[in-house]
C-alpha cells in the first residue's frame, strides 16, 4: 500500500492526487487511486474536511437513507475504458458530451458525444493529446473542449504516460495543468476544429453562455506572461494551479476579461441559466479547502455560498437558477458526497448522496428531471457516469424554496422557444400557440395569485425578454405586484348560542344552524336581547317613494337587530330596484350599527326561495370588516328565536312594503362569538416596456390584456353548470385570446423599431393585468403607480368637495406615518383625540384617507384604534379628484383587448367615447384589414379599459362578444378563431403603430352614457340569457341562452331580440339589467321577443341566483 505523509506533499497537491481531472468539478479521476491510498496527515494541521464521519452522521444515515428521496432509477450509463466522467446534456437533452479513456494508444481523456435517441457515441477530439472539460453549444452543432493535441510533443506523452504506468510507477501530481491546454470548438465526427486560445498555460475548464455568445473559463496564464512575485513563484513551482484564474471571453475567442485574481486556485466556471451569473469553486490560499462561490458575468458581487471547511468544489445550477449541486468531503477525505446549496445561499446545504465512495461531478438535463454525476459505486470501483430521476419537490422543500418555482422557470423556457418560433406577421398559429399554453391543464385556469397566474407571466415575461422589450415592473423585475382581497373563512373561535323562554342557552353549530357573515367584525357579544327590525332598510323619500325605516321607533342600542336577508318580495318592480341598492347586506349592518345595535342577525325566510339559507363566505368581498358582528342563520333557528309566531306568516306581512318597523321579542337573548379572518391575496401584472429611442420617451402607449381567469371556478363569477363546478376554467377566450393578440402587437411594433424604418416617437407599455376577474386590481394598480399619471390627469383648478366625513380627516401615508387634518400625529395621539370625539359625539363621522401604496394592515391598524376607542363611523377612502381634459398626460391612450378569440358577425371596439380622435384612426386602420367593426362609445367597461379612462386615458377595448360558454369550463381553446383574432390583433398593433408616430396626442373627453347600468344590489332574478354586446338593433339581441335556465325553459332562443320584459320596453342592454333587477325570483313575467321577422309574447318564471 502506497503511503504519503503530510511532510512528503503539501495539502494542495494532496488534492491534485484526488483532483485527477481538477476541472470544475474534477476528483473523480482519482478515486480508483484514493481507495486505495492511506493519507496520514499531522494532527496539527488536520482539517474538519479530512475526517471521518461524525457519530451523528452515522447515526443518521443509519436511521435514514438520503439518496432515495432524492434519486430513483438509478443506473450506470457508460461502461467502455478505463473511466468515463463530466458528462453534461446539451440544450434540448437530447445529447451528452463526456470524457473518457478508452484508447489504447492513448491513455489520456478523449470527448464523446453520445446521443440518446440512437445510443450511438461519437468522437469530438482527435484522439491524440490530452483532452478534458467539454460543453456542447447552444446551437448544438459544436463542442467546446480543452486539447493539447497541438502540442508537437502530445503523441511522445501518450507513449510515455503508457510506459510509466506499465512500469508501475506513481506520478508526482495526478493531473499535471500542461501548459499546452487551448479550448477548441469542433463538430462531433469532423476532425475539424477552431482554436479559441493561444497562451503559454492551462486554458480548460470552459463552458458558453445559455445564449452561446460568451465562453467563461479557467487558466494560469498570467503565470507565463506576467511577473510573479518570488513567493508565487515558489507556490507554482510546487503547485501550477496556485496561479488559476477564470476570464471569460466571445465566443470566437475575443475580448479576453480576467474576472478573480484572490490567491489560489478559481476554478470550474459555469453560467447560471438566466445567463446573469457565474459559479465556481475557490480554494484557499493553502489548497486545503475549496467552497463555492457566484459572482456577475462581469466579475461583480462576489459571493460565498458555503462554509463548510471542506473540500467543496463542482457547482453546477439546477435549470431553475434557484438552487445549485456540488461535491464534498465533509463525511471523509475519500468519501465525497453530493450536496446542495440555495442560489442565494440562505439556506445550509443539504446532503443528496449517502453512498460510499466517490459522488460528484453532477450535473442536471435541461428540464430538471435527470440527474447525470460520476460515481465509483459500481464492484470494478471504476469512476463511470450514472443517471437518475430528479426529485426537485424533495430539494426545494429541504432548502426551503418556493415548491412552485420550477414550474414558473419553465413558463419562462417555454416562453423563449414560443418567441423564436414565432415572427411578425399576425399568424394564426402564433396566437393558437400562445392560447393552447395559456389553457394547459397545469396552469390551472390562471386564478389571480395562483401558482398558474405565476406561469402564464413568466411565459409573456420570457416573450417581452426575447422581443429585446425591457422590464417595467417592480425594482427592474418583469412583475408588478398588488394586494386583492382573496376572500374569508370562518377562524376557530365562533361560538353561537340562544336562550328561549325560562330554559337553559342552547349552543348552536357553525356551518349548520348560523354562520358568520364574511365582512363580521371580529367581536363578542354577551348575551343581549334580539329586536326584529323587519327587511333592515332606510331609505330616504324621492319624488317618486315614500321614505322607509325598518327601525322607525324601535330601540335597538345594545341589542342584536334580525332581519331578513332581501327586499320585499311582493312589492312593485319600482320600488323592487329602488329598494334594492339600500337592501344590500353591508348596508343593512351600516343601518345597524348607526342605531347602536350590539350586531345583526340575517335570515333568509321562506319567501326568499333561496338555494342556501346560510350566507356563503364569497371571495369578492371588501378587505375591511365591520365593529359590530353579522351572522346569518337558518329558517329553523330563527323559528325557535320567534317562538308561536310563524315566520312565514310574519315575512308575508311585511311582503307587501307597507310594514316597515319592528318589534321586540320576548324572553329571547343570543350570546355570540364571532372570528373572521381575512384573506389578502397577492397577484402580479406582468410589464414590459418597449424603447423605441436611445433613452425612454416621456410618454407612453399602453397595450394590454388580462391574464388572470376564474381558476376552478370557486368565485361568484362562475356560470358553471352544476356538473361542471370545480373543474379548470381554461378561459381560452377570456382572455388567452387577448393576450396572444397583445404578444402579437408587442413582436410587430418591437420589429418596426428593428427594421428602423418607421420613426416612432412615443415608448410602447405591454402589460398582461391580473386581478380583472376580482375587480380590475392589477389595472388599478397600475394606473395608480404610473409615474405622473394620476397627478397629470388632476384637474387641480377644481377644489375638493367638502361633506360631513370631511370634517375629521386622517391620512395614511405610503410608509404608515399618520396624519390628523394635515398635521403628524401618531396612533397613540390620535387614539387620544378619538377618545375626546367619542365623548361629544359617538357618531360622529370620520374619514381615513390612505395612500395607494400604503399596505392594506397599516389601515387596518388605525381603523383598530379608531374602534377601540368607541367611534362608530368611520369611512375609508383614497383621493379621487376631478378630471382634467387639458391635462398633458405621461400615458397617451390605453389599447385593451379582452375577448378576441370568436368573432363571427362583428368586432366591437369600445370606448369611442373618451376621444374624438377615435373614429378617424379606426377607419385608417380598418381600411387594412376589412374587419366588420361596430363602434361603442361606453367607457364605463367591465374591463380593464376602465381604469385608465378614470384617470384621464382615451381608451380603445377590442370584444367579439360574449357566448354560452363565457365564464365555464367549456370556454376552450378548439373553439376560437384564430385567423380572425389575428385579423384583430393586427388592427390593434395598426393603431398602436399610429399612436407611438403620431405628432399630437388624442384628447381626452368625458363621456356620459344616456342611462347607466343599474347597480346589482338586493336583486337576486336569474334568467339565463347571453346578450350580444354588440349587436346594434333596438332592443337586446341574444347571443344565447343558458341550457335548462328560465329563458330557455320559456322558449326564448340565441339569435332572438327582446323587446319587451315585465311589462316594460327594452330599448338597450342597459334598460335590460335595470328590469331584471325588478322581478322576483319565482314570480312568472311576460317577455316579448323578435324572432327573425316574427314577434312573439312568451311567459317567463325567473329563476334565483342564491
Amino acid at each position: 500500500m502506497f503511503r504519503l505523509t503530510f511532510n512528503a506533499i503539501r495539502p494542495q497537491s494532496l488534492i491534485r492526487l484526488l483532483a485527477f481531472a481538477p476541472r470544475k468539478r474534477s476528483l473523480f479521476a482519482a478515486l480508483a487511486m484514493a481507495a486505495s491510498v492511506s493519507i496520514t496527515l499531522g494532527s496539527a494541521t488536520k482539517c474538519p474536511a479530512q475526517q471521518d464521519d461524525s457519530v451523528a452522521d452515522k447515526a443518521e444515515k443509519k436511521a435514514e437513507a438520503v439518496e432515495p428521496k432524492f434519486l430513483s432509477e438509478v443506473r450506470q450509463l457508460t461502461f467502455e475504458g478505463r473511466r468515463a466522467g463530466e458528462g453534461y446534456f446539451s440544450p434540448s437533452g437530447d445529447q451528452m458530451v463526456f470524457q473518457s479513456e478508452r484508447l489504447e494508444e492513448n491513455p489520456f481523456f478523449q470527448i464523446y458525444v453520445l446521443d440518446f435517441e440512437t445510443g450511438d457515441v461519437s468522437p469530438v477530439s482527435p484522439g491524440h493529446g490530452k483532452t478534458t472539460c467539454a460543453w456542447i453549444n447552444p446551437d448544438e452543432e459544436t463542442v467546446l473542449f480543452s486539447s493539447t493535441h497541438d502540442d508537437p510533443e502530445a503523441v511522445a506523452k501518450q507513449k510515455a504516460e503508457i510506459e510509466m504506468r506499465e512500469s508501475g510507477t506513481q506520478r508526482r501530481y495526478s493531473w499535471d495543468y500542461d501548459e499546452n491546454y487551448e479550448l477548441y470548438a469542433g463538430k462531433p465526427g469532423s476532425k475539424e476544429y477552431v482554436k479559441l486560445t493561444d497562451a503559454t498555460g492551462y486554458d480548460a475548464e470552459g463552458s458558453y453562455s445559455p445564449d452561446g455568445k460568451l465562453i467563461a473559463f479557467a487558466s494560469n496564464r498570467n503565470a507565463y506572461s506576467k511577473p510573479m512575485t518570488e513567493e508565487q513563484k515558489k507556490k507554482f513551482e510546487v503547485d501550477p494551479a496556485y496561479m488559476m484564474d477564470l476570464f471569460i471571453m466571445n465566443a470566437d475567442g475575443s475580448n479576453v476579461q480576467q474576472l478573480t485574481e484572490a490567491p489560489g486556485y478559481d476554478g470550474g466556471p459555469f453560467f447560471s441559466p438566466d445567463g446573469k451569473r457565474i459559479c465556481w469553486r475557490r480554494f484557499s490560499e493553502n489548497g486545503a479547502t475549496a467552497e463555492i462561490m457566484t459572482m456577475n458575468i462581469d466579475g461583480s458581487d462576489k459571493r460565498t455560498l458555503t462554509k463548510m471547511g471542506a473540500l467543496s468544489w463542482a457547482p453546477f445550477y439546477h435549470p431553475s437558477g434557484d438552487y445549485l449541486i456540488f461535491t464534498t468531503n465533509k463525511h471523509g477525505f475519500a468519501n465525497f458526497e453530493l450536496y446542495l446549496v440555495a442560489a442565494d445561499g440562505k439556506s445550509p446545504p443539504v446532503r443528496v448522496t449517502d453512498t460510499e465512495g466517490f459522488d460528484g461531478l453532477a450535473s442536471f438535463s435541461p428540464d430538471g428531471k435527470k440527474l447525470t454525476w460520476t460515481s465509483n459505486r459500481n464492484a470494478q470501483k471504476q469512476s463511470q457516469i450514472y443517471l437518475a430521476n430528479w426529485n426537485d419537490n424533495h430539494a426545494r422543500k429541504l432548502l426551503g424554496l418556493d415548491p412552485d418555482s420550477a414550474s414558473i422557470r419553465e413558463a419562462f423556457e417555454i416562453g423563449l422557444r414560443s418567441a423564436k418560433e414565432s415572427n411578425a406577421a399576425f399568424r394564426d398559429s402564433d396566437i393558437a400557440r400562445h392560447v393552447q399554453y395559456l389553457c394547459r391543464n397545469d396552469l390551472a385556469g390562471r386564478m389571480t395569485g395562483s401558482k398558474g397566474e405565476r406561469m402564464a407571466t413568466a411565459y409573456v415575461a420570457a416573450y417581452f425578454d426575447y422581443l429585446g422589450i425591457k422590464p417595467a415592473g417592480d425594482d427592474g423585475t418583469w412583475f408588478q405586484t398588488f394586494e386583492f382581497p382573496d376572500g374569508a373563512e370562518a377562524g376557530p373561535g365562533n361560538v353561537l348560542s340562544m336562550k328561549t323562554g325560562v330554559g337553559g342557552s342552547t349552543a348552536l353549530a357553525t356551518d349548520v344552524d348560523w354562520r358568520p357573515l364574511s365582512f363580521s367584525g371580529n367581536t363578542s357579544v354577551e348575551s343581549a336581547d334580539v329586536v326584529f327590525a323587519g327587511y333592515g332598510i332606510v331609505a330616504e323619500k324621492t319624488d317618486k317613494f315614500e321614505a322607509y325605516d325598518s327601525y322607525k321607533g324601535l330601540d335597538v342600542k345594545g341589542k342584536w337587530a334580525m332581519v331578513f336577508r332581501f327586499v320585499p318580495e311582493d312589492v312593485s318592480p319600482e320600488l323592487r330596484q329602488h329598494l334594492s341598492y339600500r337592501g344590500e347586506l353591508r348596508k343593512k349592518l351600516l343601518y345597524a350599527r348607526e342605531q347602536g345595535a350590539a350586531g345583526m342577525i340575517v335570515v333568509s325566510g321562506p319567501s326568499s326561495n333561496v338555494n342556501n339559507e346560510l350566507i356563503p363566505l364569497f371571495n369578492d368581498f371588501s378587505p375591511s370588516g365591520s365593529s359590530i358582528a353579522a351572522i346569518s342563520i337558518t329558517d329553523s333557528v330563527a323559528q325557535k328565536l320567534l317562538g308561536e309566531q310563524k315566520l312565514g306568516s310574519l315575512q308575508k306581512s311585511y311582503d307587501d312594503g307597507t310594514k316597515q318597523a319592528g318589534f321586540a321579542l320576548e324572553n329571547v337573548s343570543v350570546a355570540a362569538q364571532t372570528d373572521i379572518k381575512k384573506i389578502i391575496g397577492s397577484g402580479r401584472n406582468v410589464v414590459g416596456r418597449l424603447i423605441v429611442g436611445d433613452a425612454p420617451s416621456e410618454k407612453v402607449i399602453v397595450v394590454g390584456a388580462h391574464i388572470d381567469h376564474l381558476g376552478q371556478g370557486k368565485t361568484g363569477g362562475s356560470l358553471a353548470r352544476e356538473n361542471e363546478k370545480s373543474q379548470i376554467h381554461f378561459g381560452a377566450d377570456d382572455n388567452a385570446s387577448g393576450i396572444a393578440g397583445m404578444l402579437e402587437i408587442a413582436e410587430y411594433i418591437s420589429k418596426l423599431k428593428k427594421d428602423g424604418k418607421t420613426k416612432l416617437k412615443h415608448d410602447i407599455v405591454f402589460a398582461g393585468w391580473s386581478g380583472e376577474e376580482l375587480g380590475l386590481h392589477g389595472s388599478k394598480h397600475f394606473a395608480k403607480r404610473w409615474p405622473g399619471l394620476m397627478e397629470d390627469a388632476m384637474d387641480k383648478t377644481k377644489p375638493r368637495e367638502k361633506d360631513s366625513f370631511h370634517d375629521f380627516i386622517i391620512g395614511v401615508a405610503k410608509d404608515g406615518s399618520l396624519s390628523l387634518n394635515d398635521s403628524a400625529t401618531t396612533l397613540d395621539e390620535l387614539g387620544k383625540e378619538i377618545a375626546v370625539v367619542v365623548k361629544l359625539a359617538p357618531d360622529f363621522p370620520v374619514e381615513i384617507l390612505a395612500h395607494a401604496d400604503v399596505k392594506v394592515s397599516e389601515v387596518e391598524k388605525v381603523k383598530k384604534v379608531l374602534f377601540d376607542s368607541g367611534l362608530k363611523t368611520v369611512k375609508v377612502g383614497v383621493l379621487n379628484p376631478a378630471i382634467d381634459p387639458t391635462a398633458d398626460r405621461s400615458v397617451i391612450a390605453a389599447l385593451n383587448m379582452d375577448m378576441i378569440g370568436r368573432l363571427e358577425d362583428k368586432l366591437v371596439l369600445q370606448g369611442i367615447g373618451s376621444s374624438d380622435g377615435w373614429s378617424r384612426m379606426i377607419e385608417t386602420s380598418n381600411a387594412v384589414i376589412g374587419l366588420p367593426l361596430t363602434l361603442n362609445s361606453d367607457t364605463e367597461l367591465p374591463t380593464d379599459a376602465t381604469s385608465f379612462y378614470k384617470v384621464g386615458v382615451p381608451i380603445l377595448s377590442a370584444f367579439t362578444g360574449s357566448h354560452k360558454d363565457y365564464h365555464t369550463p367549456r370556454d376552450t381553446p378548439e373553439k376560437l378563431n384564430y385567423p380572425e383574432a389575428a385579423r384583430i390583433a393586427k388592427l390593434m398593433g395598426l393603431v398602436t403603430r399610429k399612436l407611438s408616430i403620431a405628432e399630437t396626442q388624442l384628447a381626452w373627453k368625458r363621456h356620459e352614457p344616456k342611462q347607466k347600468m343599474a347597480m346589482r344590489g338586493g336583486g337576486r332574478a336569474y334568467l339565463g340569457t347571453v346578450p350580444d354586446y354588440g349587436a346594434d338593433v333596438v332592443g337586446v339581441k341574444l347571443d344565447d341562452v343558458k341550457s335548462g335556465g328560465p329563458a330557455q325553459q320559456a322558449g326564448v332562443r340565441g339569435g332572438d331580440v327582446i323587446l319587451e320584459l315585465a311589462g316594460t320596453k327594452i330599448e338597450n342592454i342597459y334598460d335590460y339589467t335595470a328590469v331584471i333587477d325588478r322581478l322576483k325570483p319565482g314570480q312568472k313575467v311576460k317577455i316579448r321577443i323578435q324572432r327573425g321577422t316574427e314577434t312573439m309574447e312568451l311567459e317567463l318564471t325567473p329563476g334565483s341566483r342564491q
